[in-house]
């Protein structure tokens, strides 16, 4: 598994899949990045995809483009909404991997909403 967590966390994007109360898939494309033994991404806190994951934690990630056409094969996963050190964690990471544009993205939302308007998730996968 490590090959596949190395790859995933060198994407430039995630294809992150959680799902509805009634069962159904939804797909978003995201930012990741290699958070230790685990898998990271950064989303904005009242986002549905958190509100599913508060729900059921289970997920398919895999690499896909910016418009979250998949590049590969998908993983199953578990997810986890993170603390404020871990999400400012996950905002660091970000910043560094992303460049000027990860700067200007982070630093542009923690002054639209806030640090507390803002989450890590982390991935481990099964």
């Amino acid at each position: 598994m490590p090959s596949t967590l190395d790859d995933l966390g060198r994407s430039q994007f995630l294809l992150l899949t959680t799902y509805r109360k009634d069962g159904r898939a939804v797909a978003t494309p995201l930012w990741v990045v290699r958070d230790g033994d685990a898998l990271a991404v950064w989303t904005p806190k009242e986002s549905g995809k958190v509100k599913r994951l508060r729900r059921r934690g289970s997920v398919l990630v895999g690499p896909c483009d910016f418009r979250g056409n998949p590049l590969g094969e998908q993983v199953s996963g578990r997810a986890m909404i993170m603390d404020a050190p871990g999400s400012n964690r996950v905002r660091r990471l970000i910043r560094r991997k992303y460049g000027v544009m990860g700067w200007l993205t982070v630093n542009g939302s923690v002054l639209r909403r806030g640090r507390a308007g803002t989450v890590g998730i982390q991935i481990t996968l099964s």
